[in-house]
């Protein structure tokens, strides 16, 4: 499985950033101000389905079984560049222009909602409409703008809690018992916990996942920024006076998920949060045999992993929408969905966690599930650049101890609300 940071643009460019925050400030919330929409709805024949390069070899079987079944509307695959910030700003460009270029095309999770406030996608509803209900609903809520489903989850993506048993044999049930057996991991003279707060998206994602962990909340239901409130700084705080009480290394605030995977892979963290990929390559590394996975831990159990992936949009400006809508609805059908499992390519239909023989390949699925069913999408919003930005700055400044914890989340409401105004 490729890393989270290549799922997720970690690396958004500035300029396409001030570009989605302007185009959003001008839209209707969302709603087509044109025909658009309806157009094409019974539309087929052949379609574009437009990807970032680096997961292509997961989707190309998925287009070879369509095209076998459906001659007369072939799929034909759009590779996109590797790097997130470019593939946006190709559809970016091509969708400004009203194209048609691109039919489908597979949205990071944290560009669905700017696409759709944008008036770039076609609601999935009407003739459009497609059955979600044995998706996990977590994909479903990250597809989902102003109360309406604006594409479909194709895949998904959850952070696990992985743990050295050697060092920790007893798994934690909550923020607290980690912190207790750091004890253990002192005694090892390794690090006990590894994640990754650089300065960058896994910032945000980490920061968010404390802020949920503990009851709190990025943004409600309007939007509006709850980062103040009492839960939300309580988990703050708790990341930070772990960093400064050594629950979390220090060179945490350095490390991305690729740092993160050669320390525990390597023995000399006790603990790591990081994404599914990191599996496979400890179970052929030094810590192969003894190590384990669960969710991740917050304040009172379970906590609150952020969620990657894609979810496939289909372009408002598209002659074929029919096709493409069949399309997307092939793409998570049970045969595919398994081929995603065996591929490394967290699914999003449910039940493919329950499948015995995959569970037995797999032995992360049922963690893997359960942190997916207690898992959160980033916020849902046009601005989430600029949302995530308030929070790495903020979060970073309270982690180096140049602001204390009130005011590092009274700072970062104000950049949100900020952001949010355009």
């Amino acid at each position: 499985m490729s890393s989270f940071s290549r799922k997720t643009g970690a690396s958004l460019a500035a300029g396409s950033l001030i570009a989605a925050i302007a185009l959003a400030g001008c839209s209707s919330g969302g709603e087509s101000s044109d025909s658009s929409a309806t157009e094409g709805t019974d539309g087929r024949g052949p379609i574009t389905f437009a990807m970032g390069k680096n997961d292509t070899d997961k989707i190309i079987p998925v287009i070879e079984r369509w095209n076998e079944a459906n001659p007369d509307e072939k799929v034909t695959l759009n590779e996109l560049a590797g790097e997130a910030d470019a593939q946006r700003e190709t559809l970016v460009q091509s969708l400004q222009a009203g194209n048609s270029d691109y039919d489908v095309m597979a949205l990071d999770v944290i560009w669905t909602a700017d696409f759709a406030a944008n008036q770039w996608l076609a609601p999935l509803e009407g003739d459009l409409k497609v059955d979600t209900s044995k998706l996990l609903e977590a994909t479903v809520d990250s597809a989902t703008y102003n109360g309406k489903l604006y594409a479909l989850p194709q895949n998904t993506n959850g952070q696990l809690l992985f743990r050295n048993t050697e060092i920790i044999p007893e798994a934690p049930g909550n923020w607290a018992d980690l912190v207790e057996s750091c004890n253990l991991a002192r005694e090892a003279n390794v690090d006990c916990l590894t994640l990754q707060l650089k300065q960058y998206e896994g910032l945000a994602v980490n920061t968010a996942g404390f802020i949920e962990g503990w009851g709190g909340s990025i943004l409600d239901d309007q939007g509006n920024p709850t980062v103040d409130s009492d839960n939300a700084r309580a988990g703050i705080q708790a990341m930070v006076d772990g960093y400064k009480d050594g629950t979390i290394s220090a060179s945490s605030t350095s490390a991305t998920e690729e740092e993160t995977n050669l320390a525990f892979t390597a023995g000399d963290t006790a603990y790591a949060i990081n994404w599914p990929y990191m599996f496979t390559n400890a179970e052929s590394s030094t810590v192969a045999g003894h190590f384990a996975v669960q969710p991740l831990v917050g304040r009172d159990g379970v906590g609150v992993s952020t969620l990657g992936g894609y979810n496939n949009g289909i372009n408002i400006h598209s002659e074929n929408k029919a096709t493409a809508r069949d399309f997307i609805e092939f793409v998570i059908n049970e045969e595919n969905q398994t081929w995603f499992a065996d591929n490394s390519f967290p699914p999003v239909l449910a039940s493919i966690y329950d499948d015995e023989a995959l569970v037995e390949k797999y032995p992360y699925l049922p963690a893997l599930k359960e942190s997916l069913e207690n898992a959160a999408p980033r916020p849902v919003s046009p601005f989430y650049p600029a949302i995530s930005k308030a929070i790495q700055d903020n979060a970073y400044a309270a982690l180096n101890g140049s602001v204390d914890v009130d005011q590092a989340t009274t700072d970062m409401k104000s950049a949100i609300e900020n952001a949010s105004a355009g």
